[in-house]
């Protein structure tokens, strides 16, 4: 049997990571991302700001990374607030990685001294939606209308988790 811990991600967890997430946006359709990432680009985003951002990683007894979630300010949210982003590796969604990755993420967003988390999911993106609501994410706001990088226009459904 598998077992699945989560602990918090780091640089060595970065090649791992990328490939999981290219995967997901080559795939496309869940994610607002839709152009393959760069070491760089990844890091960048997972490891800017160490004191107001987190990142856990879901990985199997023998390493094999699983998922991931990411926590930290994004755009326009207050400082009392940060952005989530979640990543299970296709093919293993429906599992419980996502619920594992959610309890360390929780604990970290009180500790760095979040109130409250902001997720921004694809209205297209059934699962995710899924996801955020069987966590206690409750909608707030609704963007119409959002384009895409690759011009894909998308509605974007606003959840919030009050801390």
């Amino acid at each position: 049997m598998t077992r699945i811990s989560v602990r918090q991600g780091g640089e060595g967890d970065l090649r791992q990571t990328l490939d999981l997430l290219n995967e997901i946006i080559v795939i496309g359709g869940t994610t607002a991302i839709t152009k393959p990432l760069s070491r760089e680009d990844l890091a960048g985003w997972l490891m800017a700001t160490p004191e107001r951002a987190v990142w856990h990683i879901a990985e199997e007894n023998d390493g094999t990374i699983l998922g991931f979630q990411w926590i930290g300010p994004w755009g326009d949210l207050p400082p009392e607030a940060c952005e989530i982003g979640t990543f299970v590796k296709a093919g293993r969604t429906g599992l419980g990685i996502g619920s594992q990755l959610f309890e360390a993420t929780k604990a970290a967003a009180r500790e760095i001294g979040y109130f409250w988390i902001d997720a921004e999911i694809r209205a297209d993106n059934t699962g995710g939606l899924a996801y955020y609501q069987s966590r206690g994410f409750e909608d707030y706001r609704r963007k119409d209308d959002v384009a895409l990088d690759n011009g894909t226009v998308v509605g974007k459904c606003l959840k919030r988790y009050r801390l």
